[in-house]
């Protein structure tokens, strides 16, 4: 997360500095007015509302509400793309998220900042003080886009009243939340998947970014006849473009102009392999000698799409960990790119060659530790990404979930089974 913080007074300052260690993860830029010049504080200029309005994730305001009002009122677009806007009273006693507070995380970052500060949240969203599903922070969460938001604001206000029916193309393993219940029919429902399927009278679709393209293509290729193509696919098998997560091909590609317009302009990520890399992939793939004798790999697109759609890295400290995980993972039939072995926090080495950003974090430890390490792992989970910890006493079980929560961790799921717990947590 990137945000900018403005504050227009000496204790406003002192609270901006705690907001900043509250969020050490988070890129920050710090304002004031010119006048108080304040170390590692920028000055507050005519312009700098607009412009971090259009490239922040969020923008917290340490003073007044009427402030943050009146300063962001000319930009405000869209629900979908407006960032977060938070106020604090300058003397962190209220956190109040003004705008995007689902889509936008708004209302997320309230909490979190509340628990850390000792601020009451100033909560709104009528979903939120009903207790009810709010489709459009899950879809934010879950990294799923919005078929229709006219549809996405009428089942909010359908949900206040009544039950709202939800299915899925894929295994609904935790509870529901208040207001919805499994079904596959009914006037007004929400379907979760990537294909087009609309099973209600009128669907609100959440479409997960879960697909992953595999490309071949020859030199000189448009930008046109790459979207086309890709488009045709999807036709026929009665998907959402919405859906792709990214774009895989043959290292010989990467300099492709249309190839990356296509991929820049429609917001595709774009990864390449090398030959040798793709030919590796175990499975059965339409074989070409051309292509072969070309490229270096008998087959680029479906080699290409298997590899993208892998799991990357798996990491653990214990050998006999690190292959359990991979025999579970060969059970359920997920590939497993590299399996390494070591000790991320000690061995810079292998911290560097991991990236930072982890998808998902498993820990199977005793309480005492997940607590100890509860910010740790908020920094290192990707934005969205998914901490699981299991090995928990039921009687430890209440000052675990404190801690994720105060860390900024989001409580999905609490399972417990005999003496035992284990969480799901969201970032």
């Amino acid at each position: 997360m990137n945000a900018a913080v403005f504050c227009y007074s000496r204790a406003g300052i002192q609270t901006a500095k705690r907001v900043s260690r509250a969020l050490h993860d988070a890129e920050l830029a710090l304002y004031t007015l010119a006048r108080l010049e304040e170390p590692g504080f920028l000055p507050i200029e005519p312009s700098v509302y607009a412009l971090e309005f259009s490239r922040r994730d969020a923008l917290i305001f340490v003073g007044a509400c009427g402030i943050a009002v009146r300063e962001i009122a000319p930009y405000v677009r869209d629900k979908k793309t407006d960032p977060a806007v938070l106020v604090l009273d300058e003397r962190a006693r209220h956190v109040i998220p003004l705008l995007s507070g689902h889509i936008g995380g708004a209302n997320r970052l309230a909490l979190r900042l509340s628990s850390v500060l000792g601020a009451d949240p100033v909560i709104t969203t009528a979903t939120d003080v009903n207790r009810k599903f709010a489709v459009d922070e899950f879809a934010a969460r879950a990294g799923c886009a919005i078929s229709d938001m006219q549809l996405a604001k009428a089942f909010a206000a359908g949900i206040l009243e009544r039950e709202m029916p939800l299915c899925s193309a894929f295994p609904i393993v935790s509870p529901l939340p208040g207001g919805v219940y499994e079904s596959g029919s009914g006037a007004l429902g929400v379907y979760i998947g990537c294909d087009v399927r609309e099973p209600f009278e009128k669907t609100l679709r959440l479409i997960p970014k879960k697909l992953r393209v595999g490309l071949g293509c020859r030199r000189g290729i448009s930008k046109e006849a790459v979207e086309m193509a890709v488009r045709r696919v999807f036709a026929e098998n009665r998907l959402d473009l919405r859906a792709i997560s990214g774009i895989f091909s043959i290292d010989l590609k990467k300099d492709e102009p249309g190839l990356l317009q296509a991929c820049r302009e429609n917001g595709w990520e774009a990864s390449f392999y090398p030959a040798q890399t793709l030919q590796a992939v175990p499975g059965e793939f339409t074989a070409s000698s051309f292509v072969a004798s070309i490229t270096g790999v008998d087959n680029v697109c479906e080699r290409a799409a298997m590899l993208g759609a892998e799991v990357r890295t798996v990491v653990d400290i214990d050998e006999n960990c690190l292959r359990t995980a991979q025999e579970n993972a060969e059970k359920n039939h997920v590939s497993i790119g590299r399996g390494l072995c070591g000790d991320a926090l000690r061995d810079e080495k292998l911290a560097a060659d991991i990236g930072s950003g982890y998808s998902v974090i498993v820990a199977n430890i005793v309480a005492d530790v997940i607590i100890g390490m509860a910010p740790m792992f908020f920094a290192k989970t990707a934005e969205g990404g998914t901490l699981i910890c299991s090995g928990i006493l039921n009687e430890r079980a209440d000052e675990v979930r404190a801690a994720l929560e105060k860390a900024g961790f989001e409580v999905v799921n609490h399972a417990k089974s005999d003496d035992w717990s284990a969480f799901t947590a969201k970032k």
